[in-house]
């Protein structure tokens, strides 16, 4: 396995397909879930362990981590809402589970009805279920900073606002905490601010990731940002498919092609292999047929001589 210098955490199978209305049949999840890990993606959100009658895309979650868990050296991660969510996902075992905090609060009463204090309680009880595993059973928990660049329900949000519900996470339970631009807000100065000064406040081995949406075209500009800063783990959406339902415009997650190009053709080694990844998207585009797929890498294919970093 090559040691990569960036890792990219694929998130189409949960943030990718939460906004497609077609459901992807659970047999096609599992190819893809396949392929995506055989071309060394390192880690894949399978899914979100949310009621089928609020999305019915991601009603297959547990099956899909199960078999997600079948794949030697894959982190499989889920995102959970709430304690019963939680719940739901320790009985399958994910590597990593996510809770989203909504920084701007009249988000967080759309996106999971709970207000930020809910949410931490929420929180406190997740991490006592965790804690009452045992230690080699026990997934990293994540509290993903949403909505921390800006929101279209109430416009700016405050950068100390983001501070303190970073710190509060950490404090009921979080092991780490990540920086989400769920609206497309974020420019790159704001993500390198944000970084440095959430790192001052909970230390750098408490954020290593941000996740980024492409709505107004800064998605790799703010991931250009995320490098020069030091960050070392970023999402992305294969075809760039996904959104936020619960946030107004919010569409375009940053295509997962495309920001392996712009890592490799830098010299930083992704662990990831072209002609597998467009294989991958293959399948993907098979199983949604009518669902538009973005990407230009995809479409004009690697430059002539190209060598990736990866292959060096």
């Amino acid at each position: 396995m090559v040691t990569a210098d960036i890792e990219i955490s694929e998130v189409g199978p949960r943030d990718g397909l939460q906004s497609i209305a077609p459901v992807m049949p659970t047999a096609a999840k599992k190819a893809w879930i396949s392929a995506l890990a055989a071309a060394g993606i390192p880690e894949i959100e399978v899914g979100s362990f949310v009621p089928a009658s609020l999305l019915p895309q991601l009603a297959d979650t547990a099956e899909l981590v199960s078999h997600a868990r079948t794949i030697a050296g894959l982190a499989v991660a889920v995102l959970v809402p709430n304690l019963r969510g939680a719940l739901d996902a320790l009985a399958v075992g994910p590597h990593k589970m996510t809770i989203p905090l909504s920084v701007s609060e009249t988000h967080s009463l759309k996106n999971l009805r709970r207000t930020h204090d809910q949410v931490l309680a929420e929180v406190r009880a997740i991490r006592a279920a965790i804690d009452a595993l045992p230690a080699s059973q026990r997934p990293r928990l994540e509290g993903s900073l949403s909505t921390a660049f800006g929101c279209t329900l109430e416009g700016e949000v405050p950068e100390r606002k983001v501070l303190e519900m970073a710190e509060k996470l950490v404090a009921a339970g979080c092991d780490e905490v990540g920086l989400a631009d769920t609206t497309g807000f974020a420019s790159p100065k704001q993500v390198r601010n944000y970084t440095r000064k959430l790192w001052e406040l909970v230390g750098r081995e408490r954020l290593h990731g941000i996740h980024l949406h492409n709505t107004r075209g800064q998605g790799l500009a703010n991931v250009m940002a995320a490098l020069e800063v030091g960050l070392t783990t970023i999402d992305s959406s294969m075809g760039g498919i996904g959104g936020c339902p619960f946030a107004p415009g919010a569409s375009g997650n940053i295509v997962t092609e495309d920001l392996v190009f712009l890592l490799e053709s830098q010299g930083l080694r992704t662990g990831i292999n072209f002609e597998r990844l467009f294989a991958a998207r293959r399948l993907l585009a098979a199983a949604l047929p009518g669902v538009e797929l973005y990407g230009f890498t995809p479409a004009a294919g690697l430059p002539k001589d190209f060598v990736a970093a990866t292959a060096q």
